[in-house]
């Protein structure tokens, strides 16, 4: 089971958006990947071939990423650089939404259980503190006590 809470929780104002391209976790996973000596963008590239739809990543798509240049992201990208980097497609996808879109997805009240999953998508920046209400609809949630409060959306 898995819980996705999206609220605008920052009415404190004192944790603003970063500017753009102040971090790029995405490109920091395909050049930690690029590290050990002998691999190459086309070694990288090999590897890195979606299992669901057989696409496969470029060379010059790897160094693109590698370079910070924006990419067109779609789900059998995001798959086949999983894949090329033996890294777990969720590790792609939420370092994928920080850099292409500005949106830190983790689980700041560290409200996961072996039962469930709960993920948080909010500008980076934020910690748990400045998460008030998140809180309140987790324990909400988890209390069965009914649906998330209008403005806040829930999935399970």
């Amino acid at each position: 089971m898995a819980a996705f809470v999206f609220l605008d929780e920052n009415r404190s104002g004192n944790v603003t958006e970063p500017e753009e391209g102040t971090g790029t976790p995405f490109a920091d996973l395909v050049r930690e990947a690029l590290r050990p000596k002998g691999m190459t963008f086309r070694k990288l590239a090999a590897g890195a071939v979606d299992p669901a739809s057989g696409h496969a990543i470029s060379p010059s798509t790897v160094w693109k990423v590698s370079d910070g240049q924006p990419i067109r992201i779609e789900r059998k990208v995001v798959r086949a650089f999983a894949a090329g980097l033996g890294v777990p497609l969720r590790t792609v996808q939420l370092a994928v939404a920080e850099e292409y879109v500005g949106l830190v997805a983790d689980d700041p009240l560290n409200a996961s259980t072996s039962d469930a999953t709960v993920v948080v998508a909010h500008v980076p920046g934020l910690a748990a503190k400045d998460m008030p209400r998140v809180r309140e609809v987790l324990a909400q949630f988890a209390s069965g006590d009914g649906p998330a409060p209008e403005g806040g959306r829930s999935g399970a």
